[in-house]
């Protein structure tokens, strides 16, 4: 449930959360504007420098309108997790807590964001040996495998995406028990915090999604990823990467490594959609072509009237 929208003004974060091309980061820029708040990303990939646009990171332009955080702060050739990504987090809420300004969290990161809206179970930091060796496997052996391990996986882990398949296997091999029920503490804990989640019409978001990869194109998708250096597994999986560089390489033509980087976004977005139905702490924002990101954070500050500070005295003028 969300807590009570008339609070004071909250040192607890607020998030902004939703599928990919929803226009999170746009919206989150205009309510900090209007709140006085600042940015934490919880985007999974754009906590690594060197990936712009592949990544859609906001602009130059657009962080010097706000303070922004945990943008291009880890290499790429280093791994990152819930847990690491919650330590970081934390320190930096904290941080803009203490200067009186509102934490606004924006991303569509979902592990990463109930990792740091509900804490984490006691679970082992990631083994790099044990994730290069799952990550050779096909990913429909690592399903078999992992609800071999936990039946109940198929409850609270979403079996179409490989990154939180082989980090639940990899749980339910590092510690000996499924990874179902060490995460009780999702189901058990408060959230810190209180947020939206923005939902488009499908086919609407999907226009976005392919606008979104022509528009990245334009701007010089391919000198990027083809001045990329050596990157680490968890960087590997970047949606539009392995695309691009095949047609780097000759094997396909760009129109169809477009039409495969657009398919590739769809699909996480649809799985970004289940995902968030399930987080019903979150208030939901139905949004059409019509809004911009300004009306958007109006519509969030009547919602959360306890995000908007408070009016400073009138100062009475002696005569």
């Amino acid at each position: 449930m969300i807590t009570s929208l008339s609070a004071p003004l909250p040192i607890t974060p607020f998030f902004i959360t939703g599928p990919t091309a929803s226009g999170k980061s746009a919206i989150a820029l205009a309510l900090a504007e209007r709140v006085g708040g600042e940015i934490v990303n919880a985007d999974a990939f754009q906590l690594y420098q060197g990936l712009d646009l592949i990544t859609a990171k906001p602009s130059q332009k657009e962080r010097q309108r706000a303070p922004h955080h945990l943008y291009d702060v880890l290499s790429p050739t280093e791994s990152c997790d819930a847990q690491r990504y919650r330590e970081m987090a934390l320190l930096i809420i904290a941080d803009v807590a203490a200067r009186g300004s509102v934490p606004i969290v924006v991303g569509g990161a979902g592990l990463y964001i109930k990792a740091l809206s509900h804490g984490l179970a006691d679970l082992p930091r990631g083994d790099e040996k044990l994730r290069a060796e799952l990550n050779a496997l096909p990913f429909e052996e690592m399903v078999a495998r992992l609800l071999a391990l936990d039946p109940q996986a198929a409850e609270n882990v979403p079996l179409s995406n490989p990154r939180y398949v082989q980090r639940a296997l990899e749980i339910c091999l590092l510690t000996g028990q499924p990874q179902s029920a060490l995460r009780q503490t999702f189901a058990q804990t408060q959230p810190l915090g209180q947020g939206i989640v923005l939902q488009w019409e499908r086919d609407t978001l999907y226009a976005r999604i392919d606008q979104r990869v022509h528009d990245t194109i334009a701007a010089g998708l391919l000198d990027e990823v083809g001045s990329l250096p050596s990157l680490g597994v968890s960087v590997e999986k970047v949606i539009g990467l392995r695309e691009m560089r095949a047609h780097l390489s000759g094997e396909m033509t760009l129109a169809e490594a477009i039409s495969a980087m657009q398919q590739a976004t769809r699909r996480y977005a649809k799985r970004q959609i289940t995902w968030f139905k399930r987080e019903h702490w979150l208030q939901t924002i139905c949004l059409d072509s019509q809004q911009g990101a300004e009306s958007v954070a109006s519509h969030i500050l009547d919602l959360f009237p306890c995000l908007t500070p408070p009016s400073p005295p009138i100062q009475s003028q002696s005569i």
